[in-house]
């Protein structure tokens, strides 16, 4: 059965991680660091070539595809933002331990969201809508190996969703650049809304298996 696998890409470093702030839709670009860093791990690593790139819209993953996939069609796609973190976008942990809001929000929860900011039953919602239509772009299109450059958020609520097997949330967790490849059939994804996590990306070795 045909299989269509994919590359779940965190984006480069920024200055607002690197300062420990909340930036879900605050669109900021790679900082000078997390360029360079990009640029180091794709002359050491092996980054399998793909046939296209999904991307969310924001600059740090749109300068992260260009550096890590240069030359490849890219396609930008909305549903792949980060969270909306709402009154704490660009705050440090630090700047909201008073917050009695922020207290609420670190209990967790599927609809426990910042104020002004989006839940979790959202973002996993739209994670859903987006997985769907990049499945179908590629099946109409007959391609069977692309990449998606988007947020650690993002990568982690799809793997903890949908991927199988199922790994403890911290496995989840990925670098700068770094991600994990996934396998989706089209039988398995309509049956049961699943994916095949098939290893972390990019592969250690040249891509001849995990």
């Amino acid at each position: 059965m045909k299989g269509y696998r994919l590359a779940l890409v965190r984006h480069g470093m920024t200055q607002a991680n690197t300062d420990g702030r909340y930036i879900g839709i605050t669109d900021l670009p790679l900082s000078r660091e997390g360029v360079a860093d990009l640029y180091d791990k794709a002359e050491k690593s092996f980054y399998p070539s793909v046939q296209k790139v999904y991307t969310s819209p924001l600059k740090r993953c749109k300068q992260t595809a260009d550096i890590l996939f240069p030359n490849r069609y890219t396609a930008e796609l909305g549903l792949l933002a980060e969270m909306n973190f709402g009154d704490f976008e660009n705050k440090t942990a630090e700047e909201l331990m008073d917050n009695a809001a922020y207290k609420k929000f670190l209990e967790g929860g599927l609809d426990n969201p910042a104020p002004n900011g989006e839940s979790a039953r959202d973002v996993v919602n739209r994670c859903y809508e987006a997985l769907n239509i990049i499945i179908s772009d590629m099946m109409y299109e007959g391609l069977t190996n692309c990449a998606v450059v988007t947020h650690g958020g993002i990568i982690m609520n799809m793997l903890s969703c949908f991927g199988v097997p199922k790994l403890k949330p911290a496995e989840y967790k990925c670098d700068f650049g770094e991600g994990f490849e996934i396998l989706i059939t089209a039988s398995m994804w309509q049956r049961s809304g699943a994916f095949e996590l098939l290893g972390e990306y990019p592969p250690e070795s040249d891509g001849s298996g995990f």
